[in-house]
């Protein structure tokens, strides 16, 4: 029998994080099953403009961003997370069926909308919940699992609508239908699976957007917002990358295939990389994404069909699983414990300003010059973002 010390066996993630994942998931299957198809059936059967599209969604998620911040702002007064992430996603199940009853852009837009105040109810509590939850040692990991699995129901999401579509011969409303099955087991699941910690007894509790609470944000948390801001302009609404296959000649019951590839390296990637995180410069990483983000804005530039076309698509996924898990961990790490549901508010306020800028951007620009202009943009972007990391990392060396 060997006298040898035993190394330590680094602690389980909690149970409540791993069920606050499977809630991404489920609802992701849902919401990407129908955006994966939602472009190409405003643009072919409600014959939107690639205009409206881009503002369409510019605002939808803009409107998700921008809710965050009461949201986050009321489970901080509060002192409870959980409700309101029930009604976020209660929300977001709801507005599943409007998408199947929809004759024209009028109830898109109400669906569109609906669905993503639901995600902005929802987004900032359950960030801060998955701070509250997670040890300090353990964020990282923590935010790359709830990461990868809400991005293993983005690819299956849309693989489910392309199956349902080659089976029912591209009927969209009946995918539309079917879709709102995992988002009604998605609300069951977080009801019953998650757990919140208890709070402190007699814990004062005072408005968290007070001028005194916001100065106790730090430069170090603004930094992290503005660096947020500048990803989003360089990374416009996904539906893009979708109009950008159609133009290539995907077929219709292929579209979903842009979101799975894409979603396929994100969630491979997630959970490792945020565990990496936990132990290497945030910076660097931060730098690594955006240069696998100017790279995926490159190729997708130059092709919209073939080899190169899919490696587009693959770099803009790694440079998801770079970046998105991390920054929310960046965000935890620089706000005070009580102040978390706002600085993740706030953090996702100026993302939404930006992706609203970012996608009637983009929209305006495939218009007027063509689809090409729409991804040097981003190179644009991507490459002040690039310098501004480039200058931050020298004045900390």
């Amino acid at each position: 029998m060997s006298d040898a010390p035993s190394t330590p066996r680094r602690p389980a993630l909690p149970r409540s994080i791993w069920a606050l994942g499977f809630v991404s998931l489920l609802m992701d299957v849902s919401s990407e099953a129908i955006h994966s198809l939602l472009p190409v059936f405003m643009a072919t059967v409600l014959g939107a403009s690639m205009l409206t599209i881009g503002l369409l969604e510019g605002a939808a998620e803009a409107t998700a961003l921008i809710v965050k911040v009461f949201s986050g702002a009321l489970s901080d007064w509060w002192g409870r997370r959980k409700p309101l992430a029930v009604l976020g996603y209660g929300l977001g199940a709801l507005s599943k069926p409007l998408f199947a009853l929809a004759g024209g852009m009028g109830l898109i837009v109400t669906a569109r909308l609906l669905d993503r105040v639901g995600k902005g109810i929802r987004g900032a509590p359950r960030d801060a919940l998955v701070a509250d939850i997670a040890p300090p040692e353990m964020r990282g990991a923590a935010f790359g699992l709830r990461q990868s699995l809400d991005t293993t129901g983005a690819f299956l999401g849309p693989l489910f609508a392309m199956g349902l579509m080659l089976l029912w011969a591209n009927d969209f409303r009946a995918v539309f239908w079917a879709a709102t099955v995992p988002a009604l087991l998605c609300v069951l699941l977080l009801i019953g699976g998650v757990k919140e910690p208890e709070r402190t007894p007699g814990t004062v509790r005072t408005n968290p957007i007070r001028r005194e609470n916001l100065k106790r944000l730090s430069s170090a948390y603004w930094w992290v917002v503005a660096i947020g801001a500048v990803f989003t302009l360089a990374r416009f609404s996904e539906a893009f990358l979708v109009l950008r296959a159609q133009q290539g000649g995907l077929p219709l019951a292929a579209a979903p295939m842009v979101l799975i590839a894409l979603n396929l390296v994100f969630s491979a990637g997630a959970y490792p990389l945020g565990k990496l995180s936990d132990s290497v410069s945030h910076t660097k990483l931060l730098i690594a994404g955006l240069l696998v983000l100017i790279a995926a804005d490159g190729l997708l530039a130059m092709s919209n069909h073939g080899g190169i076309f899919w490696l587009g698509i693959a770099l803009w996924g790694l440079h998801m699983a770079l970046t998105q898990g991390l920054l929310a961990t960046m965000v935890a790490n620089a706000a005070p414990a009580d102040l978390r549901g706002t600085a993740y508010g706030m953090f996702n306020l100026v993302c939404g300003l930006a992706m609203l800028v970012a996608s009637a951007l983009a929209g305006w620009l495939w218009d007027s010059l063509g689809a090409p202009a729409t991804f040097v943009a981003g190179m644009v972007f991507g490459a002040l973002a690039l310098l501004g990391l480039a200058w931050r990392h020298r004045r900390q060396a």
